[in-house]
């Protein structure tokens, strides 16, 4: 097939890099023009505007936008009065899927057709393929299955789930392959938007367990012996001097807790043990919030993912003021005075 593709970032990219190694032609835009220049050296077809970037697709166009979610709507703006009747635009980036159900409505009273795609990979994707959940109308995904087989793993990625009871319809099933159509307008981001929630959720798992191997040594250390410190009651039982790289790429070989964002944690602390230049500041998107104000319109406690996500926010210093509360509202009642940190 032939599709174009608007955001040429991280992931961007090397989705169209995938897509040309799958034989299909990508007409490729980006306002960096040496982004352009690089994967029109790789075989794509380069724009130096939007206006051009049309003109070289064939209709009816697909377009694929790989953007910030802030950035789309001005896009699909600038975007919808240069398309015709049954073109596609592909929002691939992570897009409240709120916005998709009201986008999907407005272009269609413009003749245009709207498919939210959710897209799980990140820079690994060019290799392993990327993860897919698609919303959207059925026969619009439909014509696009030739670029989502394409970018996905493929069935052979992992062994299919071991079960005498999926039927033969699960079988038949893209899920297999790793991509999956979800439903209507909105069903792609919100699948995605919960599967972040998700990662949220054992990124902290994995980050909070690694934490407590790291203080394992804390009975070695000194401690102060005052008013304003906890004693430690038994330090005998905290003299471990762990090795963390280790550990987790033991927890990688037949442990319960394997999983690819274990891999990922065995890397970085295989390259740096100490994690020597990370701030620990832990930016979110969006779409951890989103899924929190689902389960909330829902009645579902998710109490997991709603920790997770205040844990970034104290990670960006966001609980300063409040913690400062704390410390003022003890020196009222008890005179204490804080200690310095270390």
């Amino acid at each position: 097939m032939q599709i174009g593709m608007i955001g040429l970032g991280r992931m961007g990219a090397n989705m169209v890099r995938r897509l040309l190694r799958g034989g299909h032609q990508c007409v490729v835009y980006d306002r960096n023009v040496e982004a352009i220049a690089k994967l029109t050296g790789e075989g794509a077809t380069g724009s130096e505007s939007l206006d051009d970037f049309i003109a070289k697709l064939d209709r009816p166009r697909a377009v694929w936008l790989m953007i910030p979610a802030a950035l789309v709507d001005a896009t699909l703006n600038e975007l919808a009065p240069k398309l015709e009747a049954d073109d596609i635009l592909i929002d691939g980036g992570n897009s409240h899927y709120i916005d998709d159900i009201r986008r999907a409505v407005e272009l269609k009273n413009k003749n245009l057709h709207y498919v939210d795609v959710g897209v799980s990979g990140g820079v690994w994707g060019l290799e392993r393929g990327y993860c897919e959940m698609i919303g959207g109308e059925n026969d619009v995904v439909r014509k696009l299955d030739p670029i989502f087989k394409t970018l996905a793993p493929g069935r052979g990625s992992v062994s299919d789930t071991p079960s005498d009871k999926l039927s033969r319809s699960s079988d038949a099933s893209t899920a297999l392959e790793g991509y999956l159509h979800c439903g209507a307008a909105g069903a792609g981001h919100f699948v995605k938007m919960v599967h972040n929630g998700i990662e949220y959720g054992l990124m902290a798992a994995y980050a909070e367990g690694f934490n407590v191997l790291h203080h394992a040594n804390v009975g070695k250390l000194d401690h102060a012996a005052d008013a304003e410190t906890t004693p430690l009651r038994h330090p005998e039982h905290y003299r471990y001097d762990f090795n963390l790289p280790d550990i987790a790429e033991v927890w990688r070989r037949g442990s319960v807790v394997a999983s690819w964002l274990l891999d990922l944690t065995a890397i970085a602390l295989a390259e740096n043990p100490t994690l020597d230049g990370f701030s620990g500041r832990v930016a979110d998107s969006g779409e951890g919030r989103w899924t929190i104000d689902a389960a909330i319109e829902e009645g579902a406690p998710v109490p997991v993912l709603s920790a997770a996500l205040f844990a970034r926010f104290s990670s960006r210093g966001e609980a300063d003021f409040a913690n400062k509360v704390l410390s003022a509202m003890r020196k009222q009642f008890g005179g204490h005075v804080e200690k310095s940190h270390k």
